[in-house]
């Protein structure tokens, strides 16, 4: 397995070891020591799973307090833009994005520490989505940045995405940075 550093700190893409032959492939997509051997120690308590159409774009979602989420993803089924947004206020990073295409072609995984911000656009017809969480959904902790933010400036590789009523109402990322240094 490689753990490959990302342009921002903390942000990790993990390549399992792939072991494919004629009758098809095989590997561990999670596996507790080997994980703490890349320095991966997370105890996750909460698997995601979701099943999204061409063009849908999901986040940029995140959760504040004590329901911060770290985050393992990866696409089980399809190919998709994952992306994360760095709102760690003390970050040099902050306000900046990783963008990572997952597939099932490629097996890759994304590690996203808490104090991000997460999304993703499916780039292929459909796409099945799995992520390990850290920490138990809280709606009362549940934030959102809408995903087309100009200051943002992410191309979800997406001309026509299809958003749901929620994440349309997302806050601009002026809103969340203030809360975010005003520490609430």
């Amino acid at each position: 397995m490689k753990k490959i550093e990302t342009k921002i700190k903390g942000v990790f893409i993990i390549e399992p070891d792939v072991f494919i032959d004629k009758r098809g492939y095989f590997f561990e997509s999670y596996q507790t020591e080997k994980y703490k051997n890349i320095g991966i120690d997370d105890e996750f308590v909460q698997d995601n799973q979701s099943l999204s159409s061409f063009g849908t774009v999901r986040g940029l979602h995140f959760q504040i307090g004590d329901f911060a989420q770290t985050k393992l993803v990866r696409v089980v089924s399809g190919k998709v833009l994952d992306v994360a947004v760095d709102i760690r206020p003390e970050s040099k990073t902050f306000g900046k994005h990783i963008a990572e295409e997952l597939s099932d072609q490629n097996f890759k995984q994304l590690y996203i520490p808490a104090g991000f911000a997460h999304g993703f656009s499916v780039l292929s017809e459909v796409a099945i989505f799995l992520y390990k969480c850290t920490n138990f959904y809280s709606k009362d902790h549940e934030r959102g940045i809408l995903y087309s933010d100009p200051e943002l400036s992410i191309d979800w590789k997406v001309e026509k995405p299809t958003v749901s009523e929620n994440d349309l109402n997302n806050s601009a990322f002026f809103e969340i940075r203030k809360q975010i240094l005003m520490g609430t």
